[in-house]
């Protein structure tokens, strides 16, 4: 089979499940859109996995959120999937005239500053940050934030400045901390706003070194929840429970899970 015609067969079994299915005719974009979320999610994992199964699989299940949704948009003569595919088709072409035109860009960095350039000067976009979704991930929004503002040409001329204001807002959050605060108390507004300036300054080094904040930190959050996993079976192994072991014990088994996991 053809992949048109295979692309077919999926819309009309949309339009099928939308006809005669009581769960999906009672959605609406703003009931489908969490689900579309957590395919894309979904993807993510699979794709950060390296299983190209999974992926494979889970790149169908997004593909039928584009597909439903396409149909909301045709069922209220809004638009629908032929011209989602040619509005992107048209975008695609147009943001990449070093593939389509006579421009040059021989670097990535070259591709993302004509990008941005683009968007801003042939799309009628109005102010740096015009239509950066408020719904991102806060990381994905920091990076894409301090790239407008690059675009704009406010950026640290190099990877030493941003450095050194990562430095300074963690210096600037020490001098804030007294007493820790007790567990279970609202947290104070000045800490509140010190970290989240350290966060937004740590996203901006990664952005430098062209580390994506959110793979990074769900890296992080993998290779911790894998290494307290060993602890625990390394623990079994001896005989005791780790989560009943003091703090020192813990952090042996700590420290010899990661060891084992290099």
């Amino acid at each position: 089979m053809t992949l048109g015609a295979t692309l077919l067969e999926l819309q009309q079994l949309t339009e099928r499940l939308r006809r005669d299915c009581p769960w999906d005719r009672e959605q609406t974009a703003r009931t489908i859109v969490p689900h579309t979320v957590e395919e894309a999610y979904e993807v993510a994992d699979a794709a950060l996995a390296d299983d190209r199964a999974k992926l494979l699989d889970e790149l169908g299940d997004l593909l039928f959120q584009v597909y439903f949704l396409a149909l909301l948009l045709q069922e209220e003569g809004a638009g629908d999937l032929e011209q989602v595919a040619r509005r992107v088709h048209e975008k695609l072409v147009r943001r990449h005239p070093h593939v389509f035109g006579d421009a040059e860009a021989r670097t990535a960095g070259r591709v993302r500053e004509n990008w941005e350039r683009i968007k801003a000067d042939q799309e009628g976009r109005e102010g740096i940050f015009h239509d950066v979704p408020k719904a991102l991930p806060a990381l994905l929004q920091a990076r894409k934030v301090q790239r407008r503002a690059r675009a704009a040409g406010f950026e640290y001329p190099d990877l030493a400045g941003a450095l050194a204001d990562l430095e300074s807002e963690l210096a600037e959050l020490k001098a804030e901390l007294a007493d820790e605060p007790a567990p279970e108390t609202e947290a104070d507004p000045r800490h509140f706003e010190e970290l989240g300036d350290l966060l937004f300054a740590a996203v901006n080094v990664g952005r430098r070194l062209n580390v994506d904040p959110e793979l990074a930190l769900r890296s992080a959050t993998e290779r911790f929840r894998a290494r307290i996993e060993r602890a625990e079976q390394l623990a079994a192994e001896d005989g005791s429970t780790w989560t009943e072991l003091p703090l020192d014990a813990q952090d042996r088994y700590f420290d010899r899970a990661k060891e084992a996991l290099r």
